[in-house]
C-alpha cells in the first residue's frame, strides 16, 4: 500500500550523512582497485591518489558552497539552476547509471572476497546472495538505513585505522613478521616510478572511480535535518579522512610487499597479512573487506533510488518512480535498480575473470562528467547568490577553474587512449542515448519539469 505523501522522510542525522559519504568512497576502489592501480603505477600511485584527493576536495567544497545557499537542493537541482533542463536531465540519468555500475562492481567484489573462503562457489552465485542482502536493507525506513550504514562504515573506518597502525609497526620492525627490509620495497623493483609518469597517469581513471561517491551527500541532502549547517562540516571532515585512508594504506602495502607481486586474485590488504605471516589476520581483514564493499553498495542503492525519485519528481522519468511506501521509501526506484544490478551481476557469469576491471573503468568516466558539471555550476551560480554563502570555495574562481581544467584534461586523454577503448565506447554511447532521450522528454514532459523547477526556485526566494 502506498502512502499519500510524496516527499521523502527527513530521517538522516549529521553522523549518518558523514559516514554515508565515507561509505560511498571507501569500497572497491581502495580494497580491490588498489591492485589495479599498483600494477599500473607501482608506489607512485600514491601521488595519483593525492592529486585525485585535491580535485575531490575542490568539487566537494563547491558542492557545500552551493548547498549552503540552496539548502535541500540535490546535485541535479543545482545543475538545473545553473544550466537548465537538458544538462540537468543528462547529469541526473548519468549519475543514476554511474551508481548502478558502481553497485555492481561492489557486489561482485564482495563475492570475490567471499571466494577467499569458498573458492568452489561460482562468483555469480555469491554476487546474487550479496545483492539480496543489500536490497533488503534498503527496504527499511531511512532512519534505520542510516543507522545501519553508520555502523557499516564505522567498521571499515576502524579496520583501515588498525591496518595503518599495524602496518606501520610492521614496517618499522616493532611487530615481528616475515617481511625483510620492508622500506626498500618503495624504491626497489624499478624504483618509485617503475612505469614512469605515464604509468602514474594511467591510474587516474581508477583513482577517480575510487573517490566517486563523495558527492552522495548532495543526494542525501533532501533527507537530512538542518542540511545548511551540516553539509559544510561534513565536507571538511570527510575529504581529509578519505585522503588519509587512501594514501597511507597504499604506502604501507608498497612497503611491506613488492608492488609487482600484488595480484588481482584477492585484495592487497589480505595479501599483505598473508605475506607478513600474522596468524588469522588475513581472515579478519577479509571479513572487514566484505563488510566494507557491501557498505558502499548499500550507499549506492540509496543513491540510485533517490536519484530516480528526483528525476520522476522533475518530470524527467516515469511518474511511477515518485511513489513511496508507507515507510517513506521509493520502493519502485529500488526495485528497478535491482533489475539493472542483476543484469550487471550476470556479467560475472559471462566473464568472471575480467568483469571488475571492465566495470571499474566506466564509472571513472561518468563521475568525471558529474564533477565537471558541479564545478561549472558553482562558477555560474556564484554570481546569482541572493545571500552570501556561509561556506565558500577559497581562491575563487581559480581553484574551481583548475579542477575543471584538470578533470577535463584527464577525461579527454583517457578517451583517446586505446587501452580504455571499451570504457570510452560505452561512455560515449550512454551519453548519446541520454542526450537523445532529453529531447524526447523535453517534448513530452519538459513543461512539467520546467514548472516543477520554477516552483522550487520560487520557494527558495520566498
Amino acid at each position: 500500500m502506498e502512502a499519500k505523501q510524496q516527499d521523502l522522510q527527513k530521517g538522516l542525522l549529521p553522523r549518518h550523512v558523514q559516514f554515508m559519504a565515507l561509505a560511498g568512497m571507501i569500497g572497491t576502489g581502495i580494497f580491490k582497485g588498489s591492485s589495479e592501480t599498483l600494477n599500473m603505477a607501482g608506489p607512485s600511485v600514491v601521488i595519483a591518489y593525492l592529486i585525485g584527493g585535491l580535485l575531490l576536495f575542490i568539487v566537494m567544497a563547491a558542492l557545500a558552497e552551493m548547498a549552503s545557499v540552496y539548502p535541500n537542493v540535490n546535485v541535479q537541482g543545482l545543475v538545473y539552476k545553473a544550466f537548465g533542463y537538458r544538462p540537468s536531465f543528462i547529469v541526473g540519468w548519468l549519475y543514476w547509471i554511474n551508481w548502478i555500475l558502481v553497485i555492481t562492481v561492489e557486489l561482485i567484489a564482495a563475492a570475490s572476497f567471499l571466494q577467499y573462503w569458498f573458492p568452489d562457489v561460482p562468483l555469480w552465485v555469491l554476487s546474487l546472495i550479496c545483492t539480496a542482502i543489500i536490497v533488503s536493507i534498503n527496504l527499511f525506513p531511512v532512519k534505520h538505513f542510516g543507522e545501519m550504514e553508520f555502523w557499516f562504515a564505522g567498521i571499515k573506518i576502524l579496520a583501515l585505522s588498525l591496518f595503518i597502525i599495524l602496518g606501520a609497526l610492521i614496517l618499522f620492525g616493532a611487530v615481528p613478521s616475515s617481511v625483510g627490509n620492508p622500506l626498500t620495497n618503495l624504491t626497489g623493483n624499478g624504483g618509485f616510478f617503475p612505469n614512469g609518469f605515464s604509468g602514474m597517469f594511467a591510474a587516474f581513471l581508477v583513482v577517480i572511480f575510487s573517490y566517486g561517491g563523495a558527492e552522495l551527500i548532495g543526494v542525501a541532502v533532501s533527507e537530512t535535518k538542518d542540511a545548511k549547517r551540516v553539509l559544510p562540516k561534513v565536507v571538511k571532515g570527510t575529504v581529509f579522512r578519505v585522503i588519509l585512508f587512501y594514501a597511507l594504506p597504499i604506502l604501507i602495502i608498497c612497503g611491506i610487499m613488492p608492488w609487482d607481486q600484488v595480484t588481482s586474485e584477492s585484495s592487497p590488504f589480505v595479501q599483505v597479512f598473508d605475506m607478513a605471516g600474522i596468524p588469522g589476520a588475513a581472515d579478519v581483514m577479509n571479513f572487514v573487506l566484505i563488510t566494507a564493499v557491501l557498505s558502499a553498495a548499500n550507499s549506492g542503492i540509496y543513491a540510485t533510488s533517490r536519484t530516480l525519485f528526483s528525476l520522476a519528481k522533475n518530470g524527467e522519468a516515469p511518474k511511477q518512480f515518485m511513489k513511496i511506501s508507507k515507510h517513506g521509501i521509493p520502493l519502485n526506484g529500488i526495485m528497478v535498480g535491482m533489475l539493472f544490478i542483476l543484469a550487471g551481476v550476470f556479467l560475472s557469469f559471462v566473464t568472471p575473470d575480467n568483469v571488475i576491471g571492465y566495470l571499474m573503468a566506466i564509472p571513472g568516466f561518468t563521475i568525471m562528467i558529474v564533477w565537471i558539471c558541479l564545478c561549472g555550476a558553482q562558477l555560474k551560480l556564484r554570481k546569482q547568490y541572493k545571500d552570501t554563502a556561509s561556506f565558500q570555495v577559497k581562491w575563487h574562481p581559480y581553484t574551481t577553474i583548475f579542477a575543471m581544467v584538470a578533470l577535463s584534461s584527464i577525461f579527454i586523454s583517457f578517451i583517446f587512449n586505446a587501452d580504455n577503448i571499451i570504457g570510452t565506447i560505452v561512455c560515449l554511447i550512454t551519453l548519446t542515448i541520454i542526450t537523445i532521450s532529453s529531447f524526447i522528454f523535453q517534448t513530452n514532459k519538459g513543461k512539467t519539469a520546467e514548472n516543477i523547477h520554477s516552483n522550487e526556485q520560487k520557494r527558495q526566494i520566498s
